[in-house]
């Protein structure tokens, strides 16, 4: 056997009765989460290797003296960060494979250097089974993480789903189309850039600015104003370590050689055995290893989706400036994002308002669309702005006083 017929396996496992009411015993449960927690601690070096995962270059999040004379009064981490703290956890369901689908994130108070970060993670229940065009029948799993500083305050919330499926039927499926590690009528993978193209797209890369210092007023947005583009790509390898590297690995936090054998042993089904190489790997290397790629039935490694709602995150904070604050966002996984892929995060304005909490905001719809025009992450967020008059920073306004 060559080594592109070799292929890999991960466990399998058909949807019934018994795991059905296994998992309705866990509704409601607070998950233990000891071994899927990355920062506990927002270090200067964690807070700057989480912007560098993210490929996040305003220095509000690494320069400590321009975050002293933001609104802030410190260096504080991105919003986002505490994804890099606890993200996702692998639960029930065994032998099933599964895909991030959608996060709710709140954001109610900043996170400085230097602060703890306490998570939790509640399985809010799941819906279905239901039947799958992809898979024989699927189930929806609900979490909801909550995120408290040192002092007990909280910081924000994610509710987010994970749609489980039937990972033989979905492999017998795409084998009944003719894929060999690609869709028959999919996209050409790696996508064949051209020289020409790749410059274009990093210069674009490379002009791109976060507003900063630069208050956003509020009574200068109206309603169908464009949200600054922010551009990805093309999705390397690297840029998938990058996220691992600075916390970004859900489930579960990866290790090596007797460590990881041991995680394995206790857990079969965190793991498959890689035929090219012989190695045991996480199921999380469905981000950066083709064969656990193939055999989730998926023909190339695709992004994680947490990792394409902080590139949201970005995008928005380096719209608004540092005097804003991103009060809430969401956004749902609808396409896979291959590496080798360019994604544009794009966003109009669509509303402008006072909320319940006195505060002038503005409703954004956002999308990222690749390179084929596919609209892979639909979303929508609330943006707090300064006033010219009246109501002053959102960002100062949840500063932290003296200590």
């Amino acid at each position: 056997m060559s080594v592109d017929e070799k292929a890999a396996v991960m466990p399998q496992a058909v949807i019934d009765d018994a795991m059905i009411e296994s998992m309705q015993a866990k509704v409601g449960a607070q998950l233990r989460i000891e071994h899927s927690v990355n920062n506990e601690l927002a270090s200067r070096i964690a807070v700057n290797k989480f912007a560098g995962g993210i490929g996040d270059i305003n220095p509000l999040w690494t320069d400590a003296e321009y975050g002293s004379s933001s609104p802030y009064g410190a260096p504080v981490a991105p919003p986002s960060f505490i994804i890099g703290c606890f993200s996702g956890i692998q639960f029930g369901w065994p032998g099933l494979g599964s895909f991030h689908s959608m996060s709710h994130l709140t954001f109610e108070r900043p996170v400085y250097w230097n602060d703890r970060v306490d998570s939790t993670c509640l399985y809010d229940g799941f819906d279905g089974p239901s039947p799958s065009k992809f898979a024989g029948r699927t189930v929806t799993d609900k979490f909801v993480n909550s995120y408290h500083n040192q002092d007990g305050e909280r910081i924000a919330t994610i509710r987010w789903n994970v749609i489980n499926f039937e990972r033989g039927s979905a492999s017998a499926k795409q084998k009944d189309t003719g894929t060999n590690g690609a869709a028959k009528a999919g996209p050409v993978l790696p996508h064949p850039w051209e020289p020409a193209e790749l410059v274009d797209i990093e210069a674009r890369i490379l002009a791109e600015a976060p507003r900063g210092a630069e208050p956003r007023y509020w009574e200068d947005v109206a309603e169908g104003d464009v949200v600054d583009t922010l551009t990805k790509g093309p999705i390397g390898l690297t840029d998938e370590i990058a996220f691992v590297a600075g916390g970004g690995t859900p489930i579960p936090r990866l290790k090596a050689h007797a460590a990881a054998l041991h995680d394995y042993k206790a857990h079969p089904a965190w793991a498959f055995r890689d035929p090219i190489t012989s190695a045991q790997e996480p199921i999380y290397s469905v981000h950066y290893n083709l064969q656990a790629a193939r055999a989730m039935s998926v023909a190339f490694q695709y992004d994680v989706g947490f990792q394409r709602q902080c590139w949201q995150v970005q995008q928005l904070t380096h719209w608004a400036g540092d005097h804003a604050w991103i009060k809430e966002c969401q956004a749902e996984y609808r396409r896979f994002v291959y590496l080798s892929d360019v994604i544009e995060l794009r966003g109009e304005v669509t509303g402008k308002r006072v909320d319940d909490d006195g505060e002038h905001v503005v409703d954004v719809v956002t999308k990222a669309v690749n390179q084929r025009g596919e609209t892979v992450m639909p979303g929508s967020a609330v943006v707090a702005l300064p006033t010219r008059e009246g109501s002053g920073s959102p960002a100062a306004s949840r500063a932290r006083g003296p200590r």
